[in-house]
């Protein structure tokens, strides 16, 4: 079979598998700027409009829907979401979940103090004693899980981690880098929060949907045009407007290593 043929097919058959889940897409996130998050009503973010990019190339339409992490990860369990954005890879969600071979983008777990009360700790092993404010659902490595030699606190927000860190009701927050310096940047705490030396993990974070019919066709086709787009000077664009957030290919090989305005 020709490939232009073979891709033709390919693309009959996702349109036919979205068709039965009413023509589009449903995409669940959490807010994770500057990742994906919503402004003035617009909903905006670096993996955000990549996706939105990609999926119009491909001709599918998606219907987005914001919620916290831990009822985003319900919903694909319960079939009522295709989809999850900026979802890490666990073995645990292969039998429900199909991930591209092409991440959207790679983050890095680090941890945030009150100056007022510093911890400026240098490994997981400086956190004895400690409350570290948690978000649920979210998957930190198993060093950070798995150790009692410290307290876990989850918080609903990002922003209300870092409000009860404030207050002092724990001694630091584990969020994302960019993340957490986009939280104090909202909230206006510079000069009140310092991150830790400390790096936790580091992981890809992927556009996944559920395992359906022609849905693996769709994966491939995405990762396919993520990759093509990652590559162009449109994708340089985009990441430079987010303050050049790094994105990893599969390979592990950087795409954009631009930092204008990024700290």
């Amino acid at each position: 079979m020709p490939v232009i043929l073979k891709l033709l097919t390919a693309a009959l058959f996702t349109c036919l598998s979205l068709a039965a889940y009413g023509e589009k897409l449903r995409i669940v996130t959490e807010p994770w700027a500057p990742y994906v998050y919503e402004e003035h009503g617009a909903m905006q973010g670096l993996d955000y409009e990549t996706t939105v990019i990609v999926f119009q190339r491909l001709g599918v339409d998606v219907q987005w829907q914001f919620l916290p992490w831990k009822r985003c990860l319900a919903m694909l369990d319960q079939g009522n979401a295709d989809g999850a954005l900026d979802i890490f890879h666990s073995h645990d969600r292969d039998a429900l979940l199909l991930y591209p071979s092409e991440p959207l983008s790679e983050v890095e777990f680090v941890m945030f103090y009150a100056n007022e009360r510093p911890h400026p700790v240098q490994s997981l092993d400086g956190l004895g004693g400690l409350t570290v404010g948690t978000s649920p659902g979210y998957l930190y490595g198993a060093p950070f899980s798995d150790s009692d030699a410290f307290n876990r606190e989850p918080a609903p927000s990002h922003e209300a981690n870092f409000g009860k860190l404030l207050l002092g009701r724990i001694d630091l927050v584990i969020t994302d880098r960019r993340v957490g310096q986009h939280v104090i940047k909202a909230l206006g705490l510079e000069g009140k929060v310092s991150q830790a030396p400390v790096v936790v993990s580091r992981q890809q974070q992927y556009l996944a949907v559920r395992r359906g019919a022609g849905m693996d066709l769709l994966v491939q086709r995405f990762a396919a045009e993520l990759k093509r787009f990652k590559q162009e000077p449109a994708y340089a664009a985009l990441s430079a407007k987010y303050g050049g957030i790094q994105a990893k290919t599969a390979s592990g090989h950087t795409v954009e290593q631009q930092e204008s305005g990024a700290p």
